[in-house]
């Protein structure tokens, strides 16, 4: 036979009696399972919580393992940073030495170029002078 839903008490309103009794059946009585049902049900609850708990605990652990792997390999990149900064830093003071014993000779170049350009000027000077001097002796002949 097909159940009909049970009247439900409304909340907040009263209770109106109801027009047709014979259409309002009684829900059967509920009835509690056997005591190994019970037994049985706590154990497979219990087997598939340990399950569960498990998978947490051991994807939790995973993560735990996989951020000390990368904490590892982080601290070994700064580690070879850290050797690349103290080859460069190395390098650096080598070159810097370098640059100071060939300061002398440097300053050497720069006074030379200097003397250059002094003699330089000093040779157009000396050609100007040379070609009035031609120019004058050149005049000087035609008389």
């Amino acid at each position: 036979r097909a159940a009909k839903p049970s009247a439900v008490p409304r909340v907040g309103r009263s209770e109106e009696p109801a027009r047709d009794d014979a259409a309002v059946e009684t829900a059967e009585e509920a009835k509690e399972p056997a005591e190994a049902d019970i037994n049985e049900l706590c154990r497979d609850m219990f087997s598939k919580m340990a399950t569960y708990l498990t998978g947490e605990l051991t994807a939790t652990s995973e993560d735990y393992k996989l951020l000390e792997n990368m904490n590892k390999l982080t601290s070994l990149k700064y580690l070879e940073m850290k050797d690349i900064a103290i080859n460069i830093s190395r390098n650096l003071k080598d070159l810097n030495q370098k640059y100071a014993g060939l300061q002398p000779y440097l300053d050497q170049i720069n006074l030379i170029e200097e003397q250059v350009a002094a003699l330089e000027q000093a040779a157009y000077k000396l050609d100007a002078y040379s070609k009035k001097l031609e120019a004058k002796y050149k005049k000087l002949e035609k008389r």
